[in-house]
C-alpha cells in the first residue's frame, strides 16, 4: 500500500511539474515577428489625432479599448475583445522588462485594470486616454502595468 502511495505521489508530483513547466514557457512566448509588429504600429501611427471618444470603436473616435480592439482587427484580423479586462485575458502575461513592440499595456490600479495602449518601443505607447486628448503616442507614465503578448 505504502509504495502504492508513494508511486502515485510520484505521479502526481511530476505532473504538476510538467504543468509549471509548461505554464512557464506560455508567459515567456514570442513577440509578434516583424512584419506583424510593423503592420501594428503603422495602423496605430495612422489614427494619430483620432479624437477620444468614450466607448468609441471607429475613425470618428475612440476610446482605450476600442483603439487597441480596432487596430489589432485592422492590421492583423484579430479578435482581442472590446472592453480592457476582455484584452488583459488575451495572449500571455510577459513581464514589463521583457515587453516588445505590439505587446499591449494594460494599466492597473488598486487591481483594477483601467486603460490599454500598444507598446511602441523606447517606453512608448500609442493609446487613446481621456476626453479631449486625440490618440497619440505618449511615454508609459507609471510602473503600474501589466504587459499581455498577443
Amino acid at each position: 500500500m505504502r509504495t502504492t502511495n508513494r508511486a502515485i505521489i510520484a505521479l502526481l508530483t511530476a505532473a504538476l511539474m510538467a504543468t509549471l513547466v509548461i505554464g512557464s514557457t506560455a508567459t515567456t512566448a514570442s513577440a509578434l515577428n516583424r512584419s506583424d509588429a510593423t503592420k501594428v504600429l503603422k495602423k496605430a501611427a495612422s489614427l494619430k489625432g483620432t479624437p477620444y471618444k468614450w466607448g468609441g470603436t471607429t475613425r470618428r473616435g475612440f476610446d482605450c479599448s476600442g483603439y487597441t480592439q480596432y487596430v489589432f482587427k485592422h492590421a492583423l484580423k484579430r479578435n482581442i475583445g472590446r472592453v480592457v479586462s476582455q484584452q488583459a485575458r488575451k495572449g500571455h502575461a510577459v513581464s514589463r522588462s521583457s515587453k516588445k513592440v505590439g505587446d499591449l499595456i494594460v494599466f492597473v490600479h488598486g487591481g483594477k485594470k483601467y486603460h490599454v495602449g500598444i507598446y511602441a518601443g523606447g517606453g512608448k505607447i500609442w493609446h487613446a486616454s481621456r476626453p479631449g486628448v486625440p490618440v497619440r503616442k505618449e511615454r508609459i507614465w507609471t510602473s503600474a502595468y501589466r504587459v499581455r503578448r498577443l
